[in-house]
């Protein structure tokens, strides 16, 4: 039986970015993500808004280059999976869960002025060695077929 572990998220990072490392150095960042979905309900006139936050972590060269590259604000291409992390609460004793992303790649999108960063920013890198791409840019050379501007 195949197994599919993949999610793809554009949305607004929620807080500047803070990098932390590892006792080994690893870097790791942290960031939310608001994700926005607009809809109309039955029987309303016009259209309603709902928010998701979502909490993803970035280790490695991408925690650095959010690190230094992202703010408050900036918009970016998300690709992760899902992972839920599971602690025992120390007040009451319960076991707690919390489905999260981890991050493997991401990419600006937007302008410096909207927040993010224009296509001549430095190349985010990709997950655990892979060669990097250029904003705008899929692996293979080729624009990625979609862009804020479709949406």
């Amino acid at each position: 039986m195949a197994n599919l572990n993949r999610t793809l998220l554009i949305g607004n990072i929620t807080r500047d970015p803070e990098v932390r490392f590892t006792p080994k150095g690893t870097a790791v960042c942290e960031i939310g993500l608001a994700i926005n979905r607009k809809y109309s309900a039955e029987g309303d006139n016009g259209l309603r808004e709902e928010t998701t936050f979502i909490d993803i972590t970035f280790w490695a060269k991408e925690a650095e280059t959010l690190g230094e590259y992202a703010k408050k604000g900036s918009q970016l291409y998300i690709e992760g999976r899902l992972q839920l992390d599971s602690w025992d609460d120390k007040e009451t004793g319960k076991k707690r869960t919390k489905l999260k992303v981890t991050g493997e790649r991401f990419q600006f999108l937007g302008s410096r002025e909207a927040g993010g960063q224009a296509n001549s920013s430095p190349a985010p890198a990709q997950a655990r060695g892979n060669a990097s791409v250029q904003p705008g840019a899929a692996e293979d050379g080729d624009e990625i077929p979609f862009s804020p501007n479709y949406l």
